[in-house]
């Protein structure tokens, strides 16, 4: 099987990754859907519920520094590094992820090149004026006040730069990510499970564009017979030898 995706890289001029959970998993960050996972343990917050209560937005902050440990360890495994390689020789022109821990730009790929569809959870925002906050910052206050501060520059409501549910897909990355999926003649989605929209619906797009698409993932997906390439095993081992990853 990874003779076939090595082949299919090969012959492609413009690849797109398209990257879930899965291919951080192997660095120790856990996922959410899967039986186990974040959300079998606890609720997602809906975003509506953070705007209305203080009292969530104090419980939603509290599950972002419980949760911070795992992301904060984690670096980037051989899934990450070989994604890397393949920008890096220009191979794929963009990495679209779903994920929020930042190990693509830590595994060395240019900010430029990544499209965070549902954000970024290693800084906050402020959701009125949008003005950027370090963790440490917003840590420090929870911890002495017991709460979160408001942005300092308009009183407005501050949070994780995530996307919650019932939040708004960023515009800016959706146009982004659309482009780049046209654009390519080759899509591969690794470690997703397919099934959140409309971020699912990219590697639709591209096959529908004309793109071969190869879904690399652990468990099955609900696109595979959309794919010309299914390949079902473990994402490092699988993309390592591709790239000659030691």
């Amino acid at each position: 099987m990874s003779g076939e995706l090595k082949a299919l890289i090969e012959s492609s001029q413009r690849t797109v990754v398209f990257t879930g959970a899965g291919i951080s998993t192997e660095s120790g960050i856990p996922d959410f859907r899967s039986p186990g996972g974040l959300w079998t343990k606890m609720a997602p917050i809906d975003f509506r519920d953070f705007m209305a209560s203080e009292e969530m937005r104090i419980e939603a902050w509290r599950r972002k520094f419980a949760m911070d440990g795992s992301f904060s360890a984690a670096e980037p495994n051989k899934g990450h590094m070989a994604v890397a390689k393949l920008v890096d020789t220009g191979k794929v022109t963009h990495v679209i992820t779903q994920n929020v821990d930042n190990l693509h730009q830590n595994s060395g790929i240019p900010t430029d090149k990544v499209i965070e569809l549902h954000g970024n959870s290693t800084y906050a925002t402020c959701l009125n004026c949008g003005v950027r906050y370090e963790l440490a910052e917003i840590r420090s206050h929870y911890d002495e006040h017991g709460k979160p501060q408001d942005c300092r520059f308009c009183s407005g409501i501050i949070k994780s730069a995530t996307i919650s549910f019932g939040q708004a897909m960023p515009e800016a990355e959706m146009e982004r990510a659309t482009e780049a999926t046209l654009d390519c003649d080759l899509f591969v989605a690794i470690g997703s499970s397919l099934q959140v929209y409309p971020a699912a619906g990219f590697p639709i797009m591209a096959k529908k564009n004309g793109a071969k698409l190869v879904i690399l993932n652990r468990e099955e997906t609900e696109l595979d017979p959309l794919a010309d390439l299914v390949v079902h095993e473990e994402i490092g081992p699988t993309l390592a030898p591709i790239v000659q990853l030691n």
